[in-house]
């Protein structure tokens, strides 16, 4: 997310990215600027470019985030339902940086926004809201079920310099009678006509 730290006396900032700056003088600048060419005062003041487009964090079976704490990624979430079924939880959080907050975003957490936000908060947010529904919910609510942990995890981003964009599920797997996994949802199945909210989900807050 973090692109580089820029020097000189001018700072190009490519489309899709947004510059902040550090004053030796008064620290982290509050304004944040966005694709152009702009002046800043060489030496004395250091831009940082970040990534300012929608990012994919991809919950998903073989990935590795050992090497690299920053990558995008995770392995599947380990969780288990409201009526004691385990569940392994496969899919996508779409996320951005919050332009206006992205210099209190750089002061607070750094240029590791992954590994200090994203990860922990996924795994965190998804395994709750899952945890509160039945099996059968979660079979039969997916539309539903992504609104309430995209809603959860935009709670959670927005107070950290981030908006989350979305979130959708991929694969959802649960232990058989015959101690196998069987798939409840894929990115393929037909999901059935949605139940309505009122008393048949809970509140992701």
């Amino acid at each position: 997310m973090v692109d580089e730290v820029v020097g000189g006396f001018f700072i190009s900032v490519p489309p899709g990215h947004i510059a902040c700056v550090y004053d030796r003088g008064r620290g982290v600048l509050p304004h944040v600027w966005g694709p152009g060419l702009h002046l800043k005062i060489p030496f004395w003041q250091v831009a940082k470019l970040f990534n300012a487009q929608v990012l994919e964090y991809s919950i998903m079976e073989g990935f590795d985030s050992s090497k690299n704490k920053e990558s995008l990624g995770d392995q599947p979430i380990v969780t288990s339902t409201k009526d004691g079924k385990d569940i392994t939880v496969q899919g996508s959080v779409l996320f951005r940086i919050d332009k206006h907050n992205a210099p209190e975003l750089w002061e607070n957490i750094g240029e590791n926004v992954v590994s200090k936000v994203v990860r922990p908060f996924a795994r965190s947010r998804i395994s709750s809201v899952l945890s509160n529904l039945e099996l059968d919910q979660i079979k039969q609510n997916r539309s539903q079920i992504e609104a309430l942990i995209k809603d959860d995890l935009s709670h959670h981003f927005e107070d950290r310099g981030l908006n989350c964009e979305g979130f959708y599920l991929s694969e959802v797997r649960t232990t058989g009678t015959k101690g196998a996994e069987v798939a409840i949802l894929t990115e393929v199945s037909q999901v059935p006509a949605m139940q309505s909210l009122n008393g048949s989900l809970p509140s992701s807050h």
